[in-house]
């Protein structure tokens, strides 16, 4: 499994780093995301049922009420992302978290998106404050936070919101210390149990001083 291309390119703007490496996730992790989604699926027509841990087969047209079809969801999804500044803010806690890491650790956000968005992101992002680098990323996690690493060894950590992102860079980063996060914990009661090595955290609070922790920090 490689790195998406223009990821490679992106990580190869970065300055050489050798602290402790944090890369974080940004749809609810740092942003909400599946609590404003809800309200801008409504204001096109089509409503979110949380039935099982997926957007595809959840979204149903408010009208007809029959599900959306796939390609349907993709274009909301694809519409979301593109007014996102009209609707995502910050993840409770986020802002005081990231603040007590200081200077002690690299911190990247890579967010799993078309490359398209990532000025809309970025423009969001500096609104609320979070001005740390960032990448975009069509292709799994894994060799895109390998590739981050380096070569010197240094201490991973890892955050995300879904399970598949943070099992891609455990098979490419085997020492990361990865953390399952997410915004809203009512949707753990749909996910399957986590895989060994996988670290459940409730909230930002919680999340931080096991982080520093893990990175020697």
């Amino acid at each position: 499994m490689s790195i998406d291309p223009e990821t490679a390119r992106q990580i190869e703007e970065l300055s050489r780093d050798n602290r402790p490496l944090l890369v974080l996730d940004v749809d609810d992790v740092l942003v909400e995301f599946i609590r404003p989604f809800p309200d801008y699926l409504k204001s096109k027509g089509h409503e979110l049922r949380l039935e099982s841990f997926r957007l595809h087969g959840n979204v149903y047209d408010t009208a007809s009420g029959e599900p959306a079809e796939r390609e349907t969801v993709s274009g909301l999804l694809d519409g979301f992302f593109a007014d996102q500044e009209a609707w995502q803010t910050l993840t409770q806690g986020a802002a005081e978290a990231l603040a007590s890491f200081g200077e002690a650790a690299e911190i990247v956000l890579l967010t799993a998106m078309p490359h398209r968005h990532r000025d809309t992101r970025r423009r969001l992002l500096d609104s609320l404050g979070v001005r740390y680098p960032l990448l975009t990323t069509e292709a799994p996690k894994g060799p895109a936070i390998h590739a981050l690493r380096g070569t010197s060894g240094r201490p991973v950590a890892f955050v995300d919101d879904l399970p598949p992102n943070l099992v891609s860079v455990r098979e490419h980063v085997g020492d990361a210390h990865l953390f399952h996060l997410m915004s809203d914990n009512a949707l753990r009661n749909l996910m399957p149990p986590l895989d060994d090595g996988i670290h459940t955290v409730d909230d930002w609070p919680d999340a931080a001083p096991r982080i520093a922790r893990a990175l020697g920090i």
